[in-house]
C-alpha cells in the first residue's frame, strides 16, 4: 500500500460531493476506488466505483473526509491530476484536471497520455 495525498488532489465541491455519495451508500465502503480503462474513442476513461476492500497495492489518498483508493495500474495516468465536481444548468458530473493528457476527445469522456 502506497499513501501519498499527491497523486490526486480533490476540490471542495469534489469532497462534498463523494462525502454525499459515501453517506448514501449502504454497506461498507472504505472509499471512492479511482481506476482507468481502455475504452473510448482516445483509449483512456476513469472510473469510478464505491471500495468496500483494499487491494495490497492501491495507492491510498486521505483528506480530512473522503479517501481515494487508486488501482495499481492508474497511477502512473493520474499523478497530479485534480478531481473536481462540476454542476451546469441541467448537467452534473465528476471531471478531472490531468496534466498528464495530451489529448482528450470531443465529447470528454476519454484521453490519452
Amino acid at each position: 500500500m502506497m499513501t501519498d495525498t499527491q497523486i490526486m488532489t480533490m476540490t471542495e465541491r469534489a469532497m462534498v460531493r463523494v462525502q454525499t455519495l459515501l453517506g448514501q451508500n449502504d454497506g461498507d465502503t472504505l472509499g471512492l476506488r479511482i481506476g482507468i480503462t481502455n475504452t473510448g474513442c482516445n483509449g483512456l476513461s476513469y472510473t469510478m466505483d464505491y471500495a468496500s476492500d483494499q487491494k495490497p497495492d492501491d495507492a491510498i489518498v486521505k483528506t480530512d473526509s473522503v479517501t481515494l483508493l487508486i488501482d495499481y495500474d492508474a497511477v502512473q495516468y493520474v499523478a497530479g491530476t485534480e478531481m473536481d465536481w462540476l454542476e451546469e444548468g441541467l448537467q452534473s458530473r465528476f471531471t478531472f484536471e490531468n496534466p498528464n493528457e495530451k489529448g482528450r476527445c470531443g465529447c470528454g469522456s476519454s484521453f490519452h497520455v
